[in-house]
């Protein structure tokens, strides 16, 4: 894989702020046919925050995350040891948080590219971020289950 992704490009097809979410819409329409890694770690945080909405809210985003997710190949992936070295034996990582570091280390470690929107780490040699521009739709059944989804609106700093 080449390409990864963190909780915040995931998330952020939710964002209250309407360039972000559309940026990190716009992002995975573009790569409904592609292979895209997630670590585990960065899936337990879209959950976390997810989980902390109501059961109505969680009834309105599951439907649409869990048709993306077998739409989509997204490998969701664990560390491994040079993920993990790479995390904490790079210098220019040492002033994030462990969590980005692990995030970091993973895409590294493997040649890839990260994209988030997260604004710790914008400006990495390794990130990118999604491209801005006009609204994207998904195939329909699965925009119909995203404009649900909607429902459920993040604000976001990371």
């Amino acid at each position: 894989m080449k390409e990864y992704i963190d909780a915040s490009v995931f998330l952020g097809m939710h964002n209250t702020d309407e360039k972000t979410r559309i940026a990190c819409k716009n992002y995975f329409v573009t790569r409904l046919s592609y292979q895209v890694g997630m670590s585990l770690e960065q899936v337990g945080k879209c959950d976390g925050v997810i989980w902390q909405y109501s059961r109505e809210e969680q009834d309105a985003y599951y439907p649409f995350m869990d048709n993306l997710h077998t739409i989509m190949d997204i490998q969701r992936v664990g560390y491994n040891e040079k993920d993990i070295q790479e995390a904490t034996t790079n210098p220019s990582l040492q002033d994030l948080s462990i969590s980005d570091r692990l995030t970091a280390g993973m895409v590294i470690a493997r040649g890839a590219e990260l994209y988030s929107v997260n604004p710790k780490l914008v400006g990495k040699d390794y990130l990118r971020s999604p491209e801005a521009g006009k609204e994207l739709s998904f195939p329909q059944a699965l925009e119909k289950l995203y404009q649900q989804s909607l429902e459920v609106r993040i604000c976001t700093r990371e």
